[in-house]
């Protein structure tokens, strides 16, 4: 089975993302959303979470084989890049949201040298605004970001461009399009729902998808 298509299964089955359409949820930002995702329930789900991690190791092996260290992002990120780290043989380190405030006031937590080559673990990527903030600490630092890796991408236009801008790529396991047809296939969702989660990723600052019916 495509690796995509498992991943998806997986989490729609311990509702790591959820489906509500017709009930949406609110974002921090006050946007309306039909989907909701909490990737850390794989963590408590053994199977899935031994799906997710070795799809992330084998995905870090063929985009970034010269990888040197893992970065993950902070808090969510921790747990995915310590775990396909002990797969791949690798170091892993994470870095926290602010510089803390007391010792020696790292944000980078772990050993980072000058010029090793960096790939950072993100759960799931939107707009793209915290995992780039991580990539500049990192470079910062004098890292060689190659790039990220991560378990879902909603692929907003959005998300898209801001990456593009800074320069970094993202490959995901899977991805909101083809979790949305799977629920779909599944009976998660009715199939003429699709469209309209396809209208929210689109542009999510346009509400007309709610209460539409097909």
């Amino acid at each position: 089975m495509e690796l995509s298509r498992k991943i998806a299964e997986d989490l729609l089955s311990i509702k790591a993302v959820f489906f509500r359409p017709d009930e949406p949820f609110t974002w921090a930002s006050g946007i309306k959303s039909p989907v909701y995702c909490d990737n850390r329930l794989t963590l408590t789900a053994p199977e899935v979470r031994n799906d997710v991690e070795n799809g992330l190791a084998e995905l870090i092996k063929a985009e970034y084989p010269d990888v040197e260290v893992l970065m993950g992002t902070s808090t969510a990120g921790i747990a995915h890049a310590a775990i396909a780290g002990h797969i791949l043989g690798l170091p892993m380190g994470y870095v926290r949201s602010g510089a803390k405030d007391h010792g020696r006031q790292n944000q980078i937590e772990g050993r980072l040298e000058a010029g090793q080559k960096v790939v950072v673990v993100e759960d799931l990527i939107s707009t793209g605004g915290s995992v780039i903030e991580v990539v500049n600490v990192l470079r910062e630092a004098g890292a060689d970001v190659l790039g990220i890796v991560s378990i879902f991408t909603y692929g907003m236009k959005k998300g898209l461009d801001r990456l593009r801008e800074a320069e970094i790529e993202n490959h995901s396991l899977t991805n909101f399009d083809v979790i949305a047809e799977v629920a779909a296939e599944e009976g998660y969702i009715a199939p003429g729902d699709v469209e309209r989660l396809i209208k929210f990723r689109n542009n999510p600052s346009d509400e007309s998808w709610i209460g539409e019916k097909k």
